[in-house]
C-alpha cells in the first residue's frame, strides 16, 4: 500500500501518518520525489481494511501496490533513483564503469592495472579479495591482504573500490576497506546475506542469478531495501541458457524492463555474460544503448596470466579503445561517460 500526500502538506501530516502505521505494526518507508512524497506501508495489509487513511489530514490518494516487491518497484517511487557513493553518483546523467580484474592477484599487477584505468576516467576499481569458486583446487583470494591492497590503490589513484562479499561473517571486514559492496550471481537468493547487507551504511550491487527470473531478481533487492538499505544498484550479467558459444546469455532485454519496473539503477557486466574478451566490446555498446547506469569490466594486464577469468579480461589498450567507442554511443543516447 502506498499513501501519496497532497503537494502541499504539514511535517506533522507526514509524522502522523508514520505513527499510525507504526502502531498497526506496519513499517513505513518514505520516498520524497521532486512533486510528491509517498509513504510505503509494508507488512501485512488487512490491518488497514477498516482504517480511513484516506481522511487523514494531508493524504491525497491511497493505492495498493499490485507487484509482489513494493520498494524497489516505480508505483512506490516513480523518479529513478541515484545513488551516492563518496561523491559518485550512480544513475544519473553519467555512465558509470566499475573495471579492475576478477581477483586481486599482487599489490604490483592491481596498481600495474589501476595505473592505466585512471587517466581513462575509470573512477570505480573492482577486484575480488575472496574467491570461492567452482573447483575447491582454484585459486580461492588473498582475503584481508587483497582488501589491503585495494585500499592502497584507493589512497594512490582515488579510485573507489567495489569488492564482493560472500559470506555474513565477513561483513565487517569488507565494509572496512570497500566503497561498494557486491553480491555475486551465486549469493542473489542467499537471504541470510541479503538481510545482512540490507543492514549495512555501503551501496550493494546486486548481481542477478544465473537462473533468476526479473520477478525473482526484484524480490532479493526487495530484501535489502526491506532493512533499510535503499542503495541498491542491479547488475545483469547474463543467464545460463542452451547456448554454449558464450559463457552466458546476455538479457538485454531486461535492462529496459527493469528501468520499467524499478526505480533502481541497473548497470551490466558484459565480461560474465559473454566469457570472451572478443565480444566485451559490442555487448557494452549495446547495453549502452538500451539504457544501462555503468559497466562491470574485467581488465587485466597480462589475461593469459590471470589466475582467474583471464578469457573474459580486456587487455588496458582494447579497454581504451573500448571506452573511446561506448563514448560515442553514450552521447548519441544523450548520456555521458
Amino acid at each position: 500500500m502506498i499513501i501519496v500526500l497532497k503537494p502541499i502538506h504539514q511535517e506533522e501530516d507526514l509524522h502522523r501518518i508514520v505513527r499510525k502505521l507504526e502502531d498497526l505494526g506496519l513499517c513505513a518507508h518514505i520516498s520524497k520525489g521532486e512533486h510528491r512524497t509517498i509513504i510505503g506501508a509494508i507488512g501485512d495489509e488487512r490491518v488497514l481494511r477498516d482504517v480511513p487513511l484516506e481522511s487523514m489530514p494531508g493524504v491525497e490518494s491511497v493505492l495498493p501496490i499490485l507487484k509482489p516487491y513494493k520498494l524497489v518497484s516505480r508505483e512506490f517511487q516513480p523518479e529513478g533513483t541515484v545513488i551516492g557513493a563518496n561523491g559518485r553518483s550512480i544513475g544519473g546523467r553519467q555512465i558509470q564503469v566499475f573495471a579492475g580484474p576478477c581477483a586481486v592477484e599482487s599489490r604490483e599487477v592491481l596498481e600495474e592495472i589501476a595505473e592505466t584505468l585512471s587517466p581513462l576516467g575509470v573512477q570505480f576499481l573492482r577486484g575480488g579479495a575472496f574467491k570461492p569458486r567452482t573447483s575447491p583446487y582454484s585459486f580461492q583470494g588473498w582475503g584481508e591482504k587483497a582488501l589491503k591492497f585495494l585500499a592502497g590503490v584507493r589512497e594512490r589513484t582515488g579510485m573507489l573500490v567495489v569488492t564482493e562479499l560472500m559470506d555474513p561473517r565477513d561483513t565487517v571486514l569488507i565494509c572496512k576497506y570497500a566503497d561498494i559492496v557486491q553480491i555475486g550471481t551465486r549469493n542473489m537468493q542467499n537471504f541470510r546475506l541479503l538481510t545482512e547487507v540490507g543492514n549495512i551504511d555501503k551501496p550493494v550491487i546486486l548481481k542477478r542469478g544465473m537462473c533468476a527470473t526479473i520477478k525473482e531478481f526484484l524480490m532479493s533487492a526487495e530484501y535489502i531495501l526491506a532493512q533499510g538499505n535503499d542503495r541498491v544498484i542491479l547488475c545483469e550479467r547474463g543467464i545460463r541458457t542452451f547456448e554454449t558459444e558464450t559463457r552466458n546469455t546476455l538479457d538485454i532485454s531486461a535492462v529496459p524492463l527493469l528501468k520499467q519496473l524499478t526505480h533502481l539503477p541497473v548497470i551490466v557486466d558484459p565480461s560474465h555474460a559473454v566469457g570472451r574478451a572478443d565480444l566485451v566490446p559490442a555487448v557494452s555498446k549495446a547495453a549502452i544503448a538500451a539504457g544501462a547506469d555503468g559497466l562491470l569490466v574485467e581488465v587485466h594486464v597480462r589475461p593469459e596470466e590471470a589466475m582467474s577469468d583471464g578469457p573474459q579480461s580486456l587487455r588496458p589498450e582494447a579497454f581504451a579503445a573500448m571506452m573511446e567507442e561506448c563514448r560515442r554511443v553514450a552521447e548519441a543516447v544523450g548520456r555521458t561517460l
